[in-house]
């Protein structure tokens, strides 16, 4: 992979006379953004309607950075000659419609910071698998002793790393709505795990705009970048020919497909390109069908970045998972607990019941992101011995559910939810938390609800 050239990616007038940045959220990225806007010579003001954290407050006052909580000063932000967004707001927010109502230029953090580093992208989207892969190629990179940093949805904000602490290498989670005010970032390497129905609540329930902000990670790629993705994807597969893919196309599928150079034959983990690579597929760390996509990503991406096979092989075979995502957390009377807060999507809960071997306590609801549960119904029939509602309203669960005639129970919080788990559960099952929803109904978010899974079970 060459060095990418981002000069002039900044609009024009903007460079010449270091206009005014002002950043809508305070959060890791928002936070991020304003530091390297301080230190890029900008005119900078942060607003957040919620609170700050006070470790994002002292970071911008450190820098300067005049900032506001609780509202939003229109005549502050309007003034504005580009407004870097947080990607928790939507575009129907108020102020932001105002912002765009005034031909306000409206980028993500990502987008920024890209404008001011010629580092190498490596950069991970899809609707299921996106942290586990990005922290298998993370802990690859490390392992191999390159400089390298984490950042997107995960990490450290990219923005204050590149202000900060700059690498040769990024290795970058980007969820949808970052890559929705992404527009000339360049990934060097692209990764697209799948497509599946996810956020579509932010996306006016239509499944295209959803899957066209998804795609926006190979734009603007070249000849001399990397594409790689998952070749039995139906959904990528029919966006594939609307495109006009410069970079090179690394597919990867679980069995040998045709144009496929990732996969799993006769019990091996084989890669064809760059270098061909192969290893038992019982040496893996990451285990289940979907972690196989997400090991032949990562093993691919790795060797486009040169890395030894030998490194990749270990470093495969040694990660430790990510928290939060299939997470064993302990066993009590002969049951299993194991936390999966991450499976925010009905594709995310089938993958980890797929996974399943013994008789399952499935935990799940939330915050309904307009799911679709048919896609489950069969394999929750096959593999589930119970049903445990969790969420503030769980009306559309009793819709869906309860005519599979497994036993079920209703909770609102994770004290009785785990409270009913544990009445329900037989030595021998397995509790699983999956919860098909996003958390925001009850718990601060997917971390806060896994914590409190696994306190509450540890104390059992």
């Amino acid at each position: 992979m060459e060095k990418q050239n981002r000069e002039g990616a900044f609009p024009r007038n903007m460079e010449e006379k270091k206009g005014r940045v002002v950043v809508l959220g305070a959060a890791e990225s928002g936070a991020g953004a304003a530091v390297l806007a301080k230190k890029e010579g900008f005119d900078v003001f942060v607003s957040d309607m919620g609170l700050i954290k006070d470790k994002y407050k002292r970071l911008l006052d450190e820098h300067g950075v005049e900032w506001e909580e609780g509202h939003h000063t229109e005549d502050k932000i309007l003034s504005a000659d580009e407004v870097v967004k947080s990607p928790g707001i939507p575009d129907e927010a108020p102020m932001v419609q105002k912002i765009i109502a005034k031909g306000i230029h409206v980028i993500s953090e990502i987008e920024f910071a890209g404008r001011y580093t010629h580092s190498k992208m490596i950069c991970i989207t899809g609707s299921n698998g996106k942290t586990t892969t990005t922290s298998l190629i993370y802990h690859i990179f490390k392992e191999a002793g390159y400089d390298v940093g984490l950042a997107g949805n995960i990490g450290r904000s990219l923005a204050l790393q590149v202000a900060e602490e700059p690498h040769e290498y990024y290795v970058i989670e980007l969820s949808s709505f970052q890559l929705d005010n992404m527009y000339d970032f360049r990934a060097n390497v692209a990764v697209l795990l799948n497509i599946t129905p996810d956020h579509l609540d932010r996306y006016q329930n239509n499944m295209q705009n959803y899957v066209d902000a998804k795609m926006r990670i190979i734009r603007n790629q070249t000849a001399e970048d990397a594409f790689i993705y998952w070749n039995e994807d139906p959904v990528i597969k029919k966006e594939l020919d609307k495109y006009d893919i410069k970079a090179v196309r690394l597919p990867f599928s679980a069995l040998k497909e045709r144009g496929s150079i990732g996969y799993i034959e006769e019990g091996r983990y084989k890669i064809e390109r760059p270098t061909p690579f192969n290893m038992e597929q019982e040496e893996l760390s990451l285990t289940g069908r979907h972690n196989i996509y997400n090991s032949l990503a990562a093993g691919i991406a790795s060797g486009v970045a040169g890395i030894r096979k030998e490194i990749i092989r270990k470093s495969l075979s040694d990660f430790p998972g990510v928290e939060h995502r299939l997470e064993k957390v302990t066993t009590v009377g002969g049951v299993q607990y194991v936390n999966d807060s991450k499976a925010t999507n009905v594709d995310a809960c089938w993958y980890a019941l797929e996974s399943m071997k013994t008789p399952t306590i499935l935990i799940v609801g939330g915050k309904d992101k307009g799911n679709d549960y048919e896609p489950i119904k069969e394999l929750v029939k096959e593999k589930c011995a119970g049903l445990v509602y969790l969420g503030a309203d769980n009306a559309k669960l009793h819709e869906n559910f309860d005519g599979l005639g497994i036993p079920v129970r209703d909770t609102h919080s994770m004290k009785e939810c785990v409270e009913a788990c544990c009445e329900m559960a037989e030595p021998g099952m397995t509790v699983l938390l999956s919860p098909c929803c996003a958390s925001f109904d009850l718990f601060k978010n997917m971390e806060d609800r896994g914590d409190q899974f696994k306190a509450l079970v540890r104390n059992l």
